[in-house]
């Protein structure tokens, strides 16, 4: 499970502000090579790009381990080993999250308090900082948790790749030993972190949008 909360905080650190910086310079070069990388993202499949993240971060730079959990008495050793498998299982999200937030906020700037704050004489900062930022998080939030589902099923390919024990492996070992047990204890698990992800993106929305708590 901590891979799949690795993947989603690597995709919102990458998604947010590729997603924000396109919106930002629409139609700039930065929001071709955002939108550009977003499209291939989405476009790889997970397992092919982790095996290209080893090829090229593990066996030719040595940046990071190959395989493995890492030593459990030293902490950093344990995230060392978790970069890798959550960045090649975070990037899919991050490039989902980046074409929403730059939908959404494109949306925003077309505002009518939008254009009003301009002519108020505030600055690009304010509008899009602080007007704008706030507003456009809606449909960010939402697409955060649902993105979280597709994270949980992409853990157990990612698990077999980087040789990583955790949910994915041991539900298919459970399925291949025909341990219906286990197979449904898994599940269950799955099933009440998908509920306490949606019971908090539900709890985030009246945070984003005051309205909605008022109602």
């Amino acid at each position: 499970l901590y891979l799949a909360a690795g993947g989603m905080v690597f995709a919102v650190l990458i998604g947010l502000p590729a997603g924000f910086l396109s919106a930002a310079y629409r139609n700039s070069w930065v929001d071709r090579a955002c939108m550009v990388g977003a499209l291939s993202g989405i476009s790889m499949p997970v397992f092919w790009l982790g095996i290209l993240l080893i090829i090229v971060l593990s066996f030719q730079l040595r940046l990071f381990p190959t395989i493995g959990v890492g030593d459990p008495s030293r902490p950093l050793d344990v995230l060392w080993h978790l970069a890798l498998p959550a960045l090649s299982l975070g990037l899919r999200g991050a490039a989902l999250i980046a074409r929403v937030t730059r939908s959404s906020f494109l949306e925003i700037l077309g505002q009518d308090y939008i254009r009003t704050g301009r002519m108020k004489g505030l600055s690009e900062a304010a509008v899009k900082g602080r007007h704008a930022f706030r507003n456009a998080l809606l449909p960010i939030v939402t697409v955060i948790g649902l993105d979280l589902g597709q994270l949980l099923g992409g853990t157990t390919v990612t698990e077999i790749v980087f040789s990583r024990p955790g949910m994915g492996t041991l539900l298919i070992e459970s399925v291949l030993a025909r341990d219906y047990p286990m197979v449904q204890g898994t599940m269950l698990v799955y099933l009440l972190v998908i509920i306490l992800v949606n019971l908090v993106v539900d709890l985030a929305y009246g945070l984003v949008d005051p309205r909605i708590r008022y109602e």
